[in-house]
């Protein structure tokens, strides 16, 4: 009977048990053959039954995928690297790892990764929200490093921060060593010190596989470019950059090395659009010559399977000549400007067992820099009409700074937990000077021609200075799958910095990412966050030398001229005057919020729109703390005190609208972008005085340099086989920016004064918009040699997953009929401002200029340069 009723039992409990699916966690961990890890690899695991999950590997390179227990195929993919399957993968209930090392690539074959399904799109990490640029479109960025740091935050947006293989600061790496460049807006996770940014992380590649190298140069000239439209006659203006690279393996599939080296010789104009006495416009060009040179070395290393090391160092050399002249600046502003920097950078990651990965990374950065006027001589200056005499620009600094940062990663189940540390500081020894012989200061034309300049100031004193300043954060974060669609994630950050009296700086984050459909075609996203902000080294440095007892400001109203202490009976001399930091000084805090969503309309075609919120508090601002009250200063012992206080405010909204078609198979690709943001603040920066010290809620305006309407988008796609086009443009509506009386009518002896009832930036430039663009012509000879083993190379084309960055802003430029050479040519021809669109700027608020309302310059005409690279 009991063996009667067990079987029974068992047939009734059958089909219950048949149908209860057991699932596992599997860990894929992707790197490449030197040990390092691949972040953004795209995973996809087929279970025995034909179930089909995706995912993307994070910035540890691991991919977490839920499958039915047994047995799955499972295929990873990156840009550049052979795909690589890993067959029969045996999954238990729990937690599964297993390592998939992707092969450099061989001969040319292009795949296209589709859409993650609703797991991965509900990923917080995934590329969803992020825009991936491919080996194309990296190839069509400027070739000099600042324009090309320029021209990537143009695409990401305001605000937006380089990282370098996770490190921040530094020069960009030459783009032969770059491997992936991809804009994110991960905004609320703790890991993130700052708010409310498009991070454009940046990942550079080994040299691993054979030897390879290559040879670029790029040249322009005044011959082709056009006429600036605030100067009679087009200016001088040449450039020339060289660069090579070379990169292979040192020790077979453990140790390979990247070298890059390079410079710069060229020469530009200042344009000088001043008002003189006479009532003459003069218009005139100063030719500016710059000369650069660096080199950069990296080693990669594989410690172990598991582990991988590596180290970089690069060195900069710069001399620019000719600085601080144009626009009202007359020749004699002149000064010349050397830098040098050196950067060390060591970064080592892998597991530490079996659920723990952990990421090390060090930095050391040592800066020197120092400028050189070219006339020792007091400064004239009539506002907004003309400034004559010296740069009083003497002396520089010397820097030594560090960073250490480490991150450990803990995947379990449902739970994916990051935790992390970063410290980074330096010492600074700084002897800059400005101001030291004196400058003369006039509200008006006519006063020049008088002899009656408004006051005279003068910093006397050692400007020697000597200082440290370091800042930390420490914070902890978990992103928990709720759901296979919906992910929740919470975090929290502890904020730390020296010459600072707040300890507590908490700022608590925390989000959701949600596929609502099971194609995963739609993903929204909404999270909220608090962030603060550190106080530069500059703001400390400058409260640190002007602090009455280094150096102090001379500062006399009504003066003489050309003798300061020949007035008459209206002249004031000041008691000292200086700069400080307010008591009580704590960190700017800000509170943002998000909503995003994104659709995938087709396998090509992708719609994102987004509105965020942002509310800022404690914000560096400056005031007077001494300035006349009824006429009275509140402490007649000194003159005035510039203090740097945290009592700003800012709030923003802003709605972003982007659209991406990507066409990976005809090589096109579009993209539009449109943003609409509302941002006001009391203050645009530390040492940013006020008209009225004691009415700080009159500043409350629009923030200065910020458009209401901006708009971009470009088209990049291949004429032949071996030809192609790039254009972009970008057009935004009018800044603005304030309109001041020209006299410092309170006797706060600052030119901030507004006429009565105007508030500040109530006053709008005009808009501009303008055009780009890049054709390129490709061929190439020889077969390139395969590396052993044999396969195929699979160049991943991703499709970007919105946010509203532009990462397709700039299309590939490499024409498909070279990629598969053993030496490969290419000819280009690019251009700024292609229709030479006169893009109006330099508009003067000052009531008493000869200038009040119009503009005085106008942004770079038309520019065009022609370059040639060569590769093996």
């Amino acid at each position: 009977m009991r063996l009667l009723l067990a079987v029974l039992a068992g047939v009734a409990l059958w089909p219950a048990a048949a149908t209860a699916q057991v699932t596992g966690t599997l860990h894929i961990v992707v790197k490449d053959p030197s040990g390092a890890v691949i972040p953004n690899a795209a995973v996809r695991a087929v279970a025995a039954d034909g179930m089909a999950i995706a995912a993307t590997s994070d910035a540890q390179g691991v991919a977490t995928l839920t499958v039915p227990s047994g047995r799955c195929t499972v295929v990873v993919e990156f840009p550049g690297f052979e795909a690589r399957t890993l067959a029969d993968v045996r999954v238990r209930a729990g937690d599964n790892r297993r390592e998939a090392v992707l092969a450099i690539e061989k001969i040319a074959q292009t795949v296209s990764v589709g859409r993650d399904a609703a797991t991965a799109a509900s990923d917080p990490r995934s590329d969803r929200f992020s825009n991936v640029l491919s080996k194309a479109q990296i190839d069509a960025l400027p070739d000099d490093p600042d324009e090309m740091e320029t021209a990537l935050k143009q695409m990401a947006g305001p605000g937006a921060l380089l990282r370098v293989d996770g490190f921040r600061g530094g020069k960009l790496p030459p783009k032969s060593q770059i491997r992936s460049i991809r804009f994110s807006q991960a905004m609320f996770a703790a890991e993130n010190h700052s708010a409310g940014h498009t991070f454009i992380d940046i990942v550079t590649q080994p040299g691993l596989g054979p030897l390879r190298g290559g040879l670029d140069m790029t040249f322009r000239d005044d011959a082709l470019n056009a006429r600036n439209a605030f100067q009679p006659q087009k200016t001088p203006e040449q450039s020339q950059q060289y660069n090579a690279n070379l990169s292979g393996t040192l020790l077979k599939g453990r140790t390979s090395f990247s070298f890059a080296g390079g410079g710069a010789s060229a020469f530009d104009a200042a344009n000088v659009f001043a008002a003189v006495p006479g009532d003459d416009t003069l218009t005139s060009s100063v030719r500016r010559p710059s000369s650069r040179a660096n080199a950069s070395l990296r080693i990669d290393h594989a410690l172990s399977p598991s582990h991988s090391l590596r180290g970089s160092f690069q060195h900069t050399d710069g001399t620019q000549e000719n600085l601080g002249v144009g626009g009202y600046d007359l020749k004699e502003r002149a000064y010349t400007r050397t830098d040098s920097e050196s950067m060390l950078r060591v970064s080592e990651n892998g597991p530490i067992s079996k659920y723990w990965f952990a990421t090390t990374r060090a930095q050391v950065r040592r800066a020197t820099g120092n400028a050189i006027p070219a006339v020792q001589a007091p400064t004239v200056q009539v506002l907004d009409a003309f400034t004559a005499g010296g740069a009083q620009q003497d002396g520089g600094r010397r820097s030594t700074e560090v960073e250490l940062a480490s991150d450990i990663d803990y995947a379990r189940k449902a739970h994916a937990i990051r935790l992390g540390a970063l410290v980074n500081g330096g010492s600074y020894t700084s002897n800059a000077r400005s101001g030291y012989i004196g400058t003369f200061t006039f509200s008006s034309l006519a006063d020049y021609d008088a002899g009656q300049p408004s006051n005279y100031t003068r910093r006397f004193g050692d400007p020697l200075v000597v200082y440290s300043m370091w800042q930390a954060g420490l914070y902890a974060q978990d992103d928990w799958r709720a759901r296979k669609n919906l992910t929740l994630s919470a975090g929290l950050r502890q904020e730390l910095q020296t010459h600072l009296g707040d300890r507590l700086n908490l700022g608590p984050r925390g989000g959701a990412t949600w596929s609502p459909f099971k194609s995963g075609r739609t993903t929204v996203r909404a999270g909220g966050g608090v962030f603060y902000d550190w106080l530069d080294a500059d703001t400390y440095e400058q409260t640190l030398r002007v602090d009455g007892v280094h150096q102090q400001d001379l500062v006399i109203v009504n003066p003489g001229y050309p003798d300061p202490l020949g007035g008459g009976a209206e002249q004031q001399v000041l008691p000292s005057s200086r700069y400080g930091l307010a008591s009580g000084l704590v960190m700017p805090a800000q509170t943002v919020g998000l909503l995003a969503v994104t659709q995938q309309l087709t396998s090509a075609l992708n719609v994102n729109a987004s509105y965020s919120h942002r509310r800022a508090r404690d914000r560096f601002r400056g005031r007077n703390v001494n300035a006349p009250l009824d006429g009275i200063r509140p402490d007649p012992s000194l003159g005035t005190v510039t203090e740097v206080e945290s009592t700003g405010k800012l709030e923003a909204d802003a709605v972003n609208v982007g659209l991406n078609w990507n066409l990976p198979a005809r090589r096109l690709f579009l993209f539009a972008n449109y943003a609409w943001t509302d941002q006001r603040n009391d203050a645009d920066g530390p040492f940013s005085l006020p008209a009225d010290n004691y009415d700080l809620a009159a500043e409350w305006a629009r923030a200065t340099g910020v458009p209401r309407h901006t708009a971009s988008a470009a088209l990049s796609t291949n004429l032949t086989a071996h030809l192609r086009l790039g254009l972009s443009t970008l057009a935004r509506s009018g800044l603005p920016y304030t309109i001041t009386s020209g006299r410092d009518d309170n006797g706060d002896t600052a030119f901030t004064d507004r006429p009565a009832g105007i508030g500040r930036n109530t006053a709008t430039t005009a808009g501009a918009w303008d055009v780009a663009g890049r054709l390129t012509y490709a061929f190439g000879f020889g077969s390139r040699t395969q590396a052993a083993g044999g396969g195929q190379q699979v160049v991943v084309v991703r499709q970007a997953g919105g946010g509203g960055s532009a990462g397709d802003l700039l299309g590939g430029l490499a024409g498909g009929g070279a990629d598969d050479k053993h030496v490969r040519f290419e000819l280009y021809i690019s251009a700024a401002n292609l229709l030479n669109r006169a893009n109006l700027t330099g508009y003067s608020g000052v009531m008493t200029s000869p200038f009040f309302l119009q503009p005085t310059s106008a942004g770079p005409a038309r520019k065009i340069d022609v370059g040639m690279r060569i590769g093996f």
